[in-house]
């Protein structure tokens, strides 16, 4: 009895690590860290709040300096060179500091990136020529790696079994930073007296009093005296060892670019350019003439839908996501929502047929618009899902914040080419009338169709970096 005791046993213990990945949803769930969650999601919030508002008066700001010389028809050229400048910044400079967070802690690289931010507002608030924005611009996205840094103390503050949970948080924040920021700078859009942007820095200020005082380090070696075998779940073997001693060092970058890692970054910054082109082409096409296959919405109808979209997204994505993801799985959910690309681009032309064809807009266009945000909604899924599989990604969590600024470095690269190569396809559609007007929306279909194919690549489960 003894024997088959002791057989069944050693029959137990070697399975069960092969059939654990398996059965990750039937672990109990570990709480969320409720009080640092808060705080990370607090900083989060200032953030897209300081850089969207000033996209209300960037357009007022710039025809009042002169800097286009009296040349309207200039406006946007200049305006979109100045939104795009953050990101070419924060793409040279973001992997630095997630890399340095690795090093020195998480806190002193978000108190770096929080007063930058501070800093650069201001700056652009009192500038008074073009080149003082730029650099005021600049300035912000090299002083600013916090995203990165904020989704690896996210991905150190969970586990598997609640990193949904967590990571939902994040499009809600950007969704209602992303509403309250431009509404900010509309309501307080008087350049001239710097309102929009004080009140922008005094946001990011208290957001650093709160964490300063609340928010603790995440990064193991800065929160005990010395590394120990608790720091992190590994087994004892001298290669697994000396891998983790080796990794508390500047980890050649060459080395972490493995397939389990590549594959999640592709996929990141696949759905960062294609996400990014659509929020240009929207409000493009909608308020572009009917005559010209456009929908010929006024701002203010704009604003609306675009409300609508943002506050109905961010709420599904906090109530559902966690759960649909423990009910189907991350990466099928990623496939799901990936798939709704391509009906969300075929929608733009057919709103156009609809038009053409009932030589108004009325009802049928609402309708198609309903469907439009369903479709937005389940897309932007995406990034939960994604999140999860980059930080999973990580060997160690020594390297999580390297790992996550390669991924920010590559979706910042993505958002500062998306808007250029999809409004200018745009343009140039129906310009030269191509496919009906309609080639730019076919090139992001394709598009959308390599990121179905990359997304197939990415592995089953998302790894419990704990076992």
């Amino acid at each position: 009895m003894d024997s088959t005791s002791n057989s069944h046993k050693i029959t137990a213990n070697e399975t069960t690590p092969l059939v654990v990945p398996a059965k990750d949803s039937k672990k109990p769930k570990t709480p969320l860290p409720k009080l640092q969650i808060g705080i990370l999601i607090t900083l989060q919030l200032a953030e897209p709040i300081a850089s969207t508002s000033i996209f209300p008066y960037i357009n007022q700001l710039i025809r009042e300096l002169g800097i286009t010389g009296g040349n309207d028809a200039a406006v946007g050229y200049y305006a979109g060179i100045i939104e795009s400048l953050f990101f070419v910044a924060q793409a040279l400079t973001v992997l630095k500091w997630s890399r340095l967070s690795d090093r020195i802690g998480r806190r002193p690289v978000l108190v770096i990136g929080l007063s930058g931010a501070c800093i650069s507002i201001l700056c652009f608030g009192l500038s008074t020529t073009f080149w003082s924005l730029v650099i005021s611009r600049c300035l912000c996205g090299f002083l600013n790696g916090n995203v990165g840094v904020m989704k690896t103390m996210m991905g150190e503050l969970t586990d598997s079994t609640n990193m949904a949970q967590a990571f939902a948080l994040i499009p809600i924040v950007w969704s209602i930073g992303g509403f309250i920021g431009p509404l900010i700078g509309g309501t307080l859009a008087r350049p001239q007296d710097h309102w929009p942007t004080l009140f922008a820095a005094c946001l990011l200020v208290l957001a650093l009093v709160m964490m300063l005082m609340f928010l603790e380090e995440t990064l193991s070696t800065k929160r005990r005296p010395k590394f120990t075998s608790t720091a992190i779940s590994v087994s004892s073997s001298p290669d697994r060892e000396s891998f983790i001693k080796n990794s508390m060092a500047n980890v050649p970058l060459r080395s972490l670019l493995t397939p389990s890692v590549v594959i999640p970054m592709a996929n990141y910054a696949m759905v960062a350019l294609l996400d990014v082109s659509f929020r240009v082409l929207m409000p493009l096409f909608f308020s572009t003439p009917t005559y010209l296959g456009g929908l010929g919405f006024d701002p203010a109808v704009i604003g609306s839908w675009l409300a609508l979209f943002g506050i109905i997204d961010g709420a599904f994505q906090g109530l559902f996501f966690a759960r649909i993801v423990d009910w189907i799985g991350p990466k099928r959910l990623f496939c799901v929502s990936v798939s709704c690309y391509a009906p969300l681009m075929a929608m733009f032309p057919i709103m156009s047929w609809i038009v053409r064809a009932r030589g108004e807009v009325d009802y049928a266009i609402t309708f198609a618009l309903l469907f439009h945000l369903v479709m937005i909604v389940i897309w932007h899924t995406t990034y939960g899902t994604i999140y999860m599989f980059i930080t999973a990604s990580a060997p160690t969590n020594n390297v999580l914040g390297a790992i996550n600024g390669l991924g920010q470095t590559s979706a910042a690269v993505a958002r500062a080419i998306g808007p250029a190569l999809a409004t200018s396809l745009f343009a140039v559609s129906k310009e030269h009338n191509l496919l009906g007007g309609n080639a730019v929306f076919f090139v992001l279909i394709v598009l959308a169709g390599g990121l179905r194919w990359l997304a197939s690549q990415l592995p089953d489960e998302v790894q419990d970096r704990d076992e």
